[in-house]
C-alpha cells in the first residue's frame, strides 16, 4: 500500500546547538552588528531585572548578575533556539525563596546543580517534545498565580514596611503581617516606587523602542541620591555589589545535602523545562523559526549547572527578554551570547553605582512585570470557555497562589488530563448500521437478518470502554452474530482491544461469530497485536458498507 502523509516517518529533530546551524549558513560583519545592538539592548532590560528578581527570590541582586551572566551565555551558546534569552526569571520567585527559606543559600546552589543534571537528562533522552504538551489553562493559572504572589511579595518595599518577626512566606500569613505593620509606611518609599512605575509607562508609552526599565530605574536613582532621600537601597541591604566573577566550585554534594534538595531541583526541573520551551515557542511565533526543544532542555541543563558553580540560582529562558531579542532584530545566538558579555562589562565597570539603586524603585518595577504575568484576559476567556478548562484553570491557580506552584501545575495537568479523557470519550459513538455485504457474513448463516451490524467512531480506549462495553454485552446476547465496523475508529489501545475481544466470547459459545470489518491495515494491525484473534474474532477483508475498501 502506499505510504499517505500520515503514514511518513516525523524527521527527527537534531541534537545540534542552534548557534552551530547559524553559523554555517555564514557569519559576516553585518550579522554581528544585528546581533551586537539586539544584545546590547536585552542587557539594558536583563541588568536590573536580574538584581531585582534575585532580591525577592531571597537572595543577594549579584547572585542574580551571576545567573544572567553565566546562564544567560551557556543558554545562547548550546541551546536549540535561535534567539532565546536565558537567566532569572520572575515565575521562580516563590520557589527560589521558599527554597532558601528551607534548605539556605548552599541548599539553593546545590538543588540549581541537580536541576541543571536533570534538565540535560531530560533533553539527552529526547523528551523535550512531550514536556511540550502542557494544557494552555495550566500555563495561564500558574502564570498568573505566579504574578499574584511576585505583587504581594513587593508589598513591602513599594510601602517601605517594617516587619518586626520577619515575613512570612505563604500569602496569607504574608498579608496578615503587612496589615499589622501598616503603620510603619514609609511616604519616601511609596513616592520612589509611585515615581519608577509611572516613568516607566510613560516611556513605554510614549518611546516604546527606548529601554523605559533602565531609564525609569536610572532617572528614579540620580534623583534619590542626589536629594539624600531615606529610603532603603542595594548597598544599606546588601553591601557593595562585587566588580568580577566567583571563583568556580562544587556545591556540597554530602548525602543529607542531596536528599533535602532533590525535591526543590525536581520542581525547577518541572517549572525550568516548561517555561524554557513556551519561551522558545514564543520567538518562534514572532519569527517564524522551529526551535529544538530537546537541545535546549541539554543547553538549560548546562546553563544551570554553570550558574551553581558560581553561586546563581535557576536558569530558564525568560519571554519578555526573548521577545526583546526578536523585536531588537538578533539575527542569530550571538546575540545572546553578547548580552551576557554587556551585563558582565557593566558589573566589572560600574557595579558601585548600582549600590545607589533603591530597593521601592526595584520593588515597582517587578510589580509592573508582576501586573504583565497576570494574563487578565485570557483567564477571564478560559473561566467562560468551558467547564472543564475553567475547573483546570481554577484549581491551577489557587493551588499555586495558596499551597505550592510545582503541586499545582502536576495537580492542574493531571485534571486536564481527565477532563481531555472525557471529552475523548464523549465523542466515542456506537449506533447500529445498514447490513454488511454478503461476502462480510459470518459462514454460518447467510441470512442478513440473523446478523446486526454497528460502527463506532471516535478513540477506543480505557476512558470509552466502560460506556461502550455495556452498550456491547447487550448487542451480544441478541443476534447470532455481530459485524462491526470500524472503518471510522482513529485509535484502539489495549483495553479496547480486550473489550472487543471479550465481546466475541459469547457469540462463540451461542455457536454465532463476531467479524471486524472496514479495518485499515495498521489498525488491524494493532488490534491482532493486543490480542484481538480467532476464534473469537474474524477480520473480513471487505469494506464495510457505504466504505471504500482500503488499499
Amino acid at each position: 500500500m502506499p505510504h499517505t502523509s500520515q503514514d511518513l516517518p516525523r524527521p527527527r529533530e537534531p541534537l545540534e546547538p542552534m548557534l552551530l546551524s547559524a553559523l554555517r549558513e555564514g557569519y559576516g560583519g553585518g550579522t554581528l552588528r544585528a546581533d551586537a545592538v539586539a544584545g546590547m539592548t536585552v542587557a539594558i532590560v536583563a541588568l536590573p531585572l536580574s538584581m531585582a528578581i534575585a532580591i525577592a527570590s531571597g537572595v543577594g541582586p549579584e547572585r542574580g548578575l551571576f545567573t544572567a551572566i553565566v546562564g544567560g551565555f551557556l543558554v545562547a551558546c548550546f541551546g536549540g533556539s535561535r534567539y532565546q534569552i536565558g537567566g532569572p526569571a520572575g515565575a521562580f520567585i516563590v520557589l527560589v525563596a521558599a527554597c532558601v527559606a528551607q534548605t539556605g543559600i548552599a541548599g539553593l546552589v546545590l538543588a540549581t546543580f541537580l536541576s541543571g543534571v536533570m534538565l540535560a537528562v531530560l533533553g539527552l533522552a529526547r523528551l523535550g517534545s512531550y514536556i511540550r504538551f502542557m494544557p494552555y489553562p495550566v500555563t495561564v493559572g500558574f502564570t498568573t498565580g505566579s504574578g499574584v504572589i511576585i505583587f504581594v511579595s513587593q508589598v513591602k518595599d513599594m510601602f517601605g514596611l517594617t516587619l518586626p518577626g520577619g515575613e512570612p512566606g505563604p500569602i496569607l500569613p504574608k498579608l496578615e503581617a503587612l496589615w499589622a505593620a501598616r503603620e510603619s509606611v514609609t511616604p519616601v518609599a511609596v513616592a520612589v516606587a509611585l515615581a519608577t512605575v509611572v516613568l516607566i509607562e510613560a516611556v513605554k508609552r510614549f518611546r516604546p523602542r527606548w529601554p523605559s526599565l533602565l531609564i525609569g530605574i536610572a532617572a528614579v536613582t540620580a534623583v534619590s541620591a542626589v536629594l539624600g532621600l531615606p529610603v532603603e537601597t542595594i548597598a544599606s541591604r546588601f553591601g557593595a555589589l562585587p566588580r568580577m566573577l566567583p571563583t568556580p566550585a562544587l556545591p556540597e554534594f554530602s548525602a543529607q545535602a542531596v536528599w533535602a534538595a532533590l525535591p526543590w531541583a525536581a520542581s525547577f526541573t518541572l517549572l525550568g523545562a516548561i517555561e524554557s520551551l513556551l519561551s522558545a515557542m514564543v520567538a518562534d511565533g514572532m519569527s517564524g523559526t522551529q526551535h529544538r526543544s530537546n537541545m535546549e532542555l541539554v543547553a538549560q541543563g548546562l546553563a544551570n549547572m554553570g550558574a551553581a558553580l558560581v553561586g546563581g540560582f535557576c536558569v530558564t529562558g525568560t519571554i519578555a527578554r526573548t521577545a526583546t531579542n526578536v523585536r531588537a532584530g538578533a539575527q542569530t545566538p550571538v546575540a545572546g551570547m553578547l548580552h551576557a558579555v554587556f551585563v558582565l562589562a557593566v558589573m566589572l565597570i560600574a557595579a558601585p553605582l548600582a549600590g545607589y539603586i533603591p530597593l521601592a524603585a526595584l520593588a515597582g518595577l517587578l510589580a509592573i512585570v508582576a501586573w504583565n504575568m497576570i494574563e487578565r484576559h485570557e483567564f477571564a476567556a478560559l473561566t467562560r470557555a468551558s467547564k472543564g478548562d475553567a475547573l483546570v484553570l481554577w484549581v491551577t491557580f489557587l493551588m499555586v497562589v495558596f499551597r505550592d506552584l510545582a503541586e499545582g501545575i502536576v495537580l492542574g495537568f493531571a485534571l486536564g488530563g481527565l477532563v481531555f479523557i472525557r471529552h475523548m470519550s464523549e465523542m466515542t459513538r456506537l449506533h447500529e448500521a445498514p447490513a454488511g455485504p454478503p461476502e462480510a457474513l459470518p459462514e454460518i448463516t447467510r441470512q442478513p437478518h440473523d446478523v446486526v451490524t454497528y460502527r463506532l467512531h471516535g478513540a477506543v480506549f480505557f476512558g470509552s470502554v466502560a460506556r461502550l462495553g455495556t452498550v456491547l454485552d447487550r448487542i451480544a446476547q441478541r443476534p447470532r452474530a455481530v459485524l462491526l465496523d470500524v472503518s471510522d475508529v482513529s485509535f484502539i489501545d489495549s483495553t479496547g482491544a480486550r473489550m472487543v475481544q471479550t465481546l466475541g466470547q459469547p457469540l462463540l459459545r451461542r455457536g454465532g461469530e463476531l467479524v471486524i470489518v472496514g479495518a485499515r491495515p495498521a489498525l488491524a494491525q494493532s488490534m491482532r497485536a493486543q490480542g484481538v484473534q480467532a476464534p473469537q474474532v474474524r477480520f473480513a477483508e471487505v469494506a464495510a458498507p457505504g466504505v471504500q475498501a482500503p488499499n
